[in-house]
């Protein structure tokens, strides 16, 4: 993607110790493996949210799944494929109605259903994850030279063996979409509909048919020739379910007392459109947490802002195949009337958007902007799609059943979640009967199935050691003191062997 010049750099901090839960504030019960990534590009970390692994900032972590108080398993859905169920319609139709007629719907209630409810009530994932003041390595300093360094390339050919990515492809031709920078709002009608599945009929015409055949048997029984109606000829392309793009662009209409617009702004300090509005993002993050979580001041200032949603190690990459704004860190701005009111914080990656964090304005709390900014954000996947065939799911960061306020993501649906064990993808509908009787699940069922991508030798993992990169058997000869192998094996065994031969694991 961005040819030789970027690489992973990674501290590996380990596991052992308990802390507070985000989801049932157990103070001790939450364990999960972290790392600080210094730089990280966007091939490297798809892979690593492929075994489990997610961002918070700069600090990559693991749920330690057999172990953690409440089991945090990966969850994509299949954007392509994706059709919103009747209470996605209802956000849809009450975001309409407030564009339209400028009205505010009452307070949720009991009643409403769990997508629209309890994604209000908590965030895609708690804003506090990086457990610990981890005292990493000044390294920023040396990525530079890291980056140029020509010996890289050479250690990576002796230590490991290029095998490209598996990735499904699509015979679609791409389609130009509009400018990176702004998503439109009313996206073509159409986009992701899938023309080879076969034209779905409507249930009076298949009663219809079934009858006229009943007649024709009857007829022929009592030996009464008779002329029958032909059955019906299959509905044509118009009779398919609508897609989701039609839908948002109907709750976005022309004549409105509001005017919605979303933008697509990269997380850069050096973009216009990132700094003249990242004052009024910053205070509106604030105001969110303060209001629907509660936080003091001193937890969601401007620092803890940018720390936790704009301080990412994605950098942004492009590619002749790839998105038209390229690969990394986006805010999606939700801007009304010409202020902000939400934000969508995403990751762009080689086969996937991933949904990293949403906050929005209080006062608009009863239109369920959870919702339907994960329907706007399945919609913008379908539109890179478009010109970047592999990027074909969404990813909505952690399924934790065991946390009832977290289940919605299951009504994203086709979906799957990731098999802890096996790291293969398992229809949600098959986990879900796994997960109702243990909070810990294996989901692949093949009981010989194991880890396709499991650490073979750890020998061959890089390290950054003194401003050098060389394979960990090097490095260990070189070392003095104490062995770190049962670390450094943890960590590989952790992150698979491709990303151990490619990402760089400092060492001091």
């Amino acid at each position: 993607m961005a040819g030789n010049t970027s690489y992973t750099i990674v501290e590996y901090f380990g596991g052992d110790d308990g802390y507070r839960c985000g989801y049932c504030k157990n103070e001790t019960g939450n364990f999960s493996h972290g790392m600080w990534s210094h730089t990280m590009t966007v091939q490297d970390y798809q892979d690593l949210i492929d075994r489990g692994w997610r961002r918070s900032g700069k600090y990559v972590y693991k749920p330690i799944m057999k172990k953690t108080c409440c089991p945090q398993y990966t969850i994509r859905c299949h954007a392509l494929k994706f059709q919103p169920s009747k209470s996605h319609k209802k956000v849809l139709k009450k975001i309409s109605k407030f564009i339209s007629k400028g009205e505010l719907p009452k307070e949720q209630t009991d009643g409403e259903p769990m997508d629209s409810v309890c994604e209000e009530a908590s965030p895609r994932e708690p804003s506090k994850v990086c457990h610990s003041e981890a005292k990493c390595a000044a390294i920023t300093d040396i990525q530079r030279e890291v980056a140029e360094c020509p010996a890289i390339t050479e250690v990576q050919k002796e230590v490991a063996a290029a095998a490209p990515a598996a990735s499904e492809t699509s015979g679609k031709d791409p389609v130009l979409v509009p400018d990176g920078r702004t998503v439109a709002t009313a996206p073509k009608p159409g986009v992701g509909a899938d023309a080879s599945r076969p034209p779905c009929r409507k249930a009076k015409d298949l009663r219809k048919e079934r009858r006229l055949q009943k007649e024709q048997m009857r007829h022929d029984t009592d030996g009464v020739s008779s002329i029958v109606s032909p059955a019906p000829p299959a509905p044509t392309q118009t009779n398919q379910p609508k897609p989701l793009e039609d839908f948002i662009s109907e709750s976005l209409p022309d004549n409105s007392s509001h005017g919605l617009e979303v933008r697509l702004v990269p997380v850069n300090f050096e973009d216009p459109q990132f700094t003249a509005s990242y004052q009024q993002s910053a205070a509106l993050y604030a105001r969110y947490q303060m209001a629907i979580h509660g936080d003091d001041p001193s937890e969601c200032n401007e620092s803890e802002f940018r720390r936790f949603l704009c301080d990412s190690p994605l950098e942004a990459e492009y590619s002749p195949d790839g998105p038209e704004m390229g690969y990394g860190s986006f805010h999606q701005q939700y801007w009304l009337d010409g202020r902000i009111v939400a934000v969508g914080v995403i990751d762009i990656l080689p086969t996937c958007v991933s949904s990293v964090y949403l906050y929005y304005h209080p006062d608009f709390a009863s239109l369920s902007l959870g919702s339907y900014s994960a329907l706007r954000e399945i919609a913008f996947t379908r539109q890179l799609h478009k010109q970047s065939p592999k990027l074909s799911y969404y990813y909505l960061g952690f399924y934790i059943h065991s946390c009832p306020k977290m289940r919605y993501k299951g009504q994203y649906r086709p979906s799957d979640l990731l098999c802890p064990e096996t790291f293969v993808w398992v229809p949600i509908e098959r986990c879900v009967p796994l997960l109702e009787n243990s909070r810990y699940a294996r989901f692949n069922q093949d009981p010989d199935a194991g880890d396709a991508r499991v650490l073979k030798d750890v020998g061959r993992a890089l390290v950054l050691y003194r401003r050098t990169v060389m394979p960990y058997a090097a490095y260990s000869r070189k070392r003095k003191g104490s062995s770190d192998e049962a670390e450094v094996q943890q960590y590989a065994g952790l992150v698979g062997q491709d990303c151990a031969e490619r990402i760089l694991l400092y060492r001091n």
